[in-house]
Formats: C-alpha cells, sequence, structure tokens
C-alpha cells in the first residue's frame, strides 16, 4: 500500500561540487564552452544560444590560419516541398572549381557562428567547398521545425543540389558534433548515392535502439535534465527550482518557451507510435558510407553510438562501406573532444573532475586525413588505423581493437551482499565474485520530495551547476536512500571495457517505482568516481511496450542497462555499486503512485527493497578484459 500522499511542489537541494570545482566550471562558463548566461529560448522559431552552438558547429578548436575564402551567403536551397533552406557556401578563393564539398547542417543559427572559426577555415584550407546550413524552421530557414521530422528527406535534398551546381565535383561529405552529427547520420540512411563520407561526432539522439528514442528515456525514466534543458536552453540560472516543479510536462511552458516538442516527447511513453513516426535512424537502417564516429564515455549516447557502428559493420549494403567503419571515444563530455586543454594537467579537456592524462585527440589533422582518403584518393595510411580505437580511464592510455567488444572480454557477474543493511558508505554492503547464500535484504525509504541529487556522470545541456563527467560521490553515499556494495581492495587492477548490466531482485510497496545503479571507482585515497549508470522504471521491467504495475509483497528481476564503458580500476582501488531509486534532475522522479507521472501533482513515499540471496541474486555483470 501507500503510505503517504502529498500535492503541490518538490523542493530538492542540490549537492555541489566544491568550491575549486564551481570556481573551474565559472572559468569554463567564461570562455563559452560550457552553458553561460545569455540563453535566448529553444522554441520552434528561436535559437539556442552563441554559446552552445559555437561548442557543437566547432569541429576542433582549429589553429589553422584563416586563408582568404570567398563566401556566398545566404542561398535559399529549396526543399521537395518547396520550403527552402538557408545555405552559406565557403570556397577557397585561390582554388578553381570543381571542389569536394563538406556539408554542415545546424538547427542553432549559422550566423551566430563566427565565420572563420573552427571548421571552415580548417576544410577550406585543405581545398574544399563548405556549406553551412541552417535546418528547416531555424535561423533563416524557411518551414516550420519540429524535431526528427524532416531531416532525413532535407539533408538528401540538400546533397543533390550541391552536387548539381557548376562548382561541384560531385563529392559531398559531412561534419559536426552533437545536432551536426545526427544530421550526418539521418543523411547517411536516405544512401544518396553522392554522399560519399561522414565523421558523425556524438550523433547518437538520432538513433533510438528501441524505447530510447533522442536518448529521452533510460529504462522508461524520462531524462528531464536533458530534455528540459535543451529544449528551453539553459540560462543563467540553476534550474533546479524549475525541474523541481510539478507536473513535469509543463516544465519547459513555465520557463517561458512554449510551441516546442518537448510536450509530446515527455507525455509519450518510449515505445509510442507518436515516436516512431519522427525520422530517427533505427537498427535496421543501413548506410553505404564510410565513417568516422567520434564520442566520450562521459557523453549520454556512448553505448548508442557504439551500437551504430556494429549496425554498420554488419548492415552497410556494400563492402566499401561495411569495411571502412571507424569509432574513437575519448575519455570526455558530450562534443568534449573538441573542447581547450584540461586545466588539471595534460592537454585533454576535462571530464568532471577527473584527470584523465594528455589524451587529446588531433581531431584537425585527422579529419583532413579522413576527407583525403574518400574525397581524394589519397591514403597516407590513415586506413590501416585500428577500427576501435578508446581511452582506458584510470590506466589513463589509449588502447585498440578491431571489434566491439573488444578481443578477450568476458562478461563475468559480481554479487551484492550485506548483513541487511548495506545504507551508507558506513553500511555492511559488499561486491564479490562470490554468489551469495542466505542473506537478508536491505531496504530504503524512497522519497520523492527529497531525491538523491545528479552529481556528474552522462548527460548535456542540463543547466545545472554541475555538468558530466566524473566527481566524488561520497556525500552522495552518506545518505540513508543509497545502498553501498563496495568490493575489497583490488591487489591486482582490472580492465572493465564494454557494455554492461545489472540484475536486480527488487520489491517495493508502491505500484511502480525506479531503481537507479551507479558504477564507481573508489581510489586509494577513498574518492569516490561515478564511472557510468542506469535506471529502470519498474513498469517497463517487461519491454518498454508493455506497463506492468507491482504488487506489494511480490519480487521482481528487474535488469538495467548501464550502456558503456572502459576503466582500469587499480591496484589498491574499490570497485563500488550505488543503487537508490532516484538520481535527480537527470531523471524524472517516480512519482510511486503507479499514474501517467509526467502529468501529476501528487506522489506518495515508498519503502524499496533489494534482495540478494541465493535465491534472488542480485549482481552486476561486468565485461572484464584480461590480456
Amino acid at each position: 500500500m501507500l503510505r503517504h500522499q502529498h500535492h503541490g511542489t518538490l523542493n530538492v537541494v542540490q549537492v555541489r561540487p566544491p568550491a575549486a570545482l564551481e570556481e573551474a566550471n565559472g572559468r569554463r562558463h567564461a570562455t563559452g564552452h560550457h552553458a553561460p548566461s545569455g540563453y535566448s529560448m529553444l522554441d520552434r522559431s528561436s535559437l539556442i544560444p552563441t554559446a552552445i552552438a559555437a561548442c557543437l558547429l566547432a569541429l576542433v578548436p582549429t589553429s589553422a590560419t584563416p586563408q582568404a575564402i570567398r563566401k556566398e551567403a545566404g542561398l535559399m536551397v529549396p526543399m521537395r516541398d518547396g520550403v527552402r533552406l538557408s545555405t552559406d557556401l565557403y570556397f577557397p578563393a585561390d582554388a578553381t572549381a570543381p571542389y569536394s564539398t563538406i556539408l554542415i547542417r545546424t538547427p542553432y543559427g549559422k550566423d551566430r557562428e563566427p565565420p572563420y572559426r573552427g571548421a571552415i577555415p580548417l576544410f577550406v584550407e585543405a581545398g574544399y567547398a563548405v556549406a553551412f546550413q541552417d535546418t528547416r524552421g531555424r535561423g533563416v530557414s524557411e518551414g516550420e521545425y519540429t524535431l526528427r521530422s524532416t531531416d532525413r528527406e532535407d539533408g538528401y535534398d540538400t546533397v543533390t543540389w550541391l552536387v548539381d551546381q557548376p562548382w561541384s565535383d560531385d563529392q559531398v561529405a559531412t561534419s559536426g558534433c552533437s545536432y551536426l552529427g545526427e544530421t550526418q547520420i539521418t543523411l547517411a540512411a536516405e544512401r544518396h548515392p553522392n554522399h560519399v563520407t561522414a565523421i558523425p561526432m556524438a550523433p547518437s539522439a538520432a538513433y533510438d535502439r528501441g524505447g530510447r528514442p533522442w536518448t529521452a528515456y533510460d529504462g522508461g525514466a524520462f531524462e528531464l535534465a536533458q530534455t528540459a534543458g535543451w529544449f528551453m536552453s539553459a540560462g543563467a540560472a540553476d534550474r533546479l527550482e524549475l525541474y523541481s516543479s510539478l507536473p513535469v510536462v509543463d516544465i519547459v511552458r513555465k520557463s517561458g518557451v512554449s510551441g516546442s516538442d518537448y510536450e509530446d516527447y515527455a507525455s509519450n511513453t518510449p515505445a509510442a507510435d507518436y515516436f516512431q513516426a519522427l525520422d530517427f535512424v533505427r537498427p535496421d537502417d543501413r548506410f553505404d558510407v564510410p565513417a568516422l564516429y567520434v564520442d566520450s564515455w562521459y557523453d549520454y549516447g556512448v553505448a548508442e553510438t557504439l551500437m551504430l557502428f556494429n549496425q554498420q559493420r554488419e548492415l552497410a549494403v556494400s563492402a566499401r562501406a561495411r569495411d571502412n567503419q571507424y569509432v574513437i571515444i575519448a575519455p570526455s563530455t558530450h562534443c568534449g573532444f573538441t573542447r581547450p586543454p584540461n586545466p588539471q594537467g595534460g592537454s585533454g579537456p576535462p571530464a568532471g573532475a577527473r584527470a584523465m592524462g594528455d589524451w587529446q585527440i588531433d581531431l584537425d589533422d585527422l579529419s583532413v586525413r579522413w576527407y583525403r582518403l574518400w574525397l581524394d584518393g589519397e591514403d597516407d595510411g590513415i586506413s590501416d588505423m585500428p577500427r576501435v580505437q578508446y581511452y582506458l580511464m584510470g590506466a589513463n592510455e589509449w588502447r585498440t581493437a578491431d571489434t566491439w567488444p573488444v578481443p578477450g572480454t568476458s562478461f563475468e557477474p559480481f554479487y551484492l551482499h550485506s548483513g541487511g543493511a548495506a545504507n551508507t558508505l558506513t553500511g555492511d554492503g559488499s561486491f564479490t565474485i562470490a554468489p551469495p547464500g542466505r542473506e537478508p535484504s536491505d531496504a530504503f525509504t524512497y522519497d520523492p520530495t527529497d531525491p538523491v541529487p545528479t552529481l556528474g556522470g552522462q548527460a548535456c545541456c542540463t543547466g545545472m551547476s554541475t555538468g558530466a563527467g566524473g566527481y566524488d560521490q561520497t556525500d552522495i553515499e552518506r545518505r540513508r536512500d543509497v545502498l553501498v556494495y563496495t568490493s575489497a581492495v583490488l591487489d591486482e587492477g582490472l580492465e572493465v571495457t564494454g557494455p554492461l548490466e545489472a540484475v536486480l531482485y527488487v520489491s517495493s510497496d508502491a505500484p511502480d517505482t525506479d531503481f537507479t545503479v551507479k558504477l564507481v571507482d573508489v581510489y586509494p585515497d577513498g574518492t569516490a568516481y561515478n564511472v557510468q549508470q542506469g535506471a529502470l522504471r519498474m513498469r517497463y521491467r517487461e519491454g518498454l511496450s508493455t506497463k506492468v504495475l507491482m504488487e506489494e509483497g511480490e519480487v521482481y528481476e528487474a535488469h538495467l542497462d548501464l550502456h558503456a564503458t572502459a576503466n582500469y580500476f587499480g591496484p589498491g582501488h574499490r570497485i563500488r555499486i550505488e543503487v537508490s531509486s532516484s538520481n535527480f534532475p537527470r531523471w524524472t522522479r517516480n512519482l510511486n503512485t503507479g499514474g501517467n507521472n509526467f502529468d501529476e501533482t501528487e506522489w506518495a513515499v515508498a519503502r524499496n527493497t533489494v534482495h540478494h540471496s541465493a535465491e534472488y541474486p542480485s549482481r552486476v555483470v561486468l565485461p572484464v578484459v584480461r590480456r
């Protein structure tokens, strides 16, 4: 039975990082590489702020000196339905046609990005034309903007227009990160014969592998902060108070944004027909372009990027495409590999508070070499690079393989144990390879008015004072509603690289609730950095297209997707698992009523239990790589 019911606004206290980290975050805000002040609202006709647009457009921080560039601005390119998209063209002033073209399509406003920054001078200096286009209904393009409505067709029609121009050599490549990466894979799914190659960076929000459209849901739990934050854009003020208001479906409207698609995203279930009608790339789509994917371990969609890489290695229509899929995964945040050097040391940009060493990718050089190969037929050895290049966090070194998961991976269960008191960092929870025997369960009270606060992790665009990445979780682990299971100190290091899954046996006195799991690397000094995490809304435990409520007293098997990582737990470290029922505002709070959740203003307090015994062997399956 539900223990309590209330209605109104849920006030939430946010965990903040140490002052030094806030100061560092402030410095990054000032340089425009994270969310600063001055945001305009992102509805169907307005623009996301310049700072995020700059971050997402810039392929890499380039040192290329702008040469003489000839620009043709504001060309209106017709689509098949008569709508015209505003497009700027850039050409080398001292070269002669024909040119191959690098196409970049953005919803963030091409006119708000300084024209001689980032990718444009880099590619023009390499001898290519660059087409920079506002997507439909954005910037000064015509039409109505609806997320994921016409990106496939508009990309296709743009390529057709480009190759029809007298200066074109009939070859178009694509570039860009985040939404600018998403427009590349939606175009690739259309298989335009003149789309020659792509470098999709952090593109996975356009990939729906089934029940995770726009990466807006995780195990059926709505990704509140990044979804609402993206639609309304992250302003100067912290948005925790707004995220804490009910109902969830009204949050963006309360921010002053109207006419966005947020209400549709928040009110439709993960497998709803609404999402099926949109133009996501799906697991049966087949590309026909060689592609170099780039993503980050602290990006929200890194697992989907790796799935897309595998999908096209198997399903792409030609051997040329199948044999030329490559992926690079950096130890950074969403599009973080485009950002300046890490002030904590080394040359890699920061990923939260966790030092990652000297990992910087020279994407300037790599991108030009990639285009030289596929547009000009010049192979300087780039085709011999490994298909998979990933940074092993903890060891702080690059590793390579030709498959994902990497060779030598074994999926090994590690089990939760306790004497019935795993609550908090000082509880008796443990994490071992030995299966449990007769053990008592662990229980905690989940109160939606006091959820476990989000601190770091895999996210983007939240507008919170702390962004994505690794942060010390020990303050969170002192909460009574967090179960903590920690391994013994490791005598030898352990590489965990690949997809992760948690299998929990749980019960609740509520008809519906959430369970969350976090994988944590505990350093010898006790600092506990989050590595990866996942959630499950229990009504979806039998599948995202099926809603089945819980019954009090019943024990249920719950499978939580923890996505993917590559982390080395070194000698002297410990492996830790946190289990709770909230991670807010990353995911919406389950109000524990069994109702719609998105339109509710009443909630209940739940008593949730994790069972671990011979009958109920709760575990986390780790992809262990032994060399």
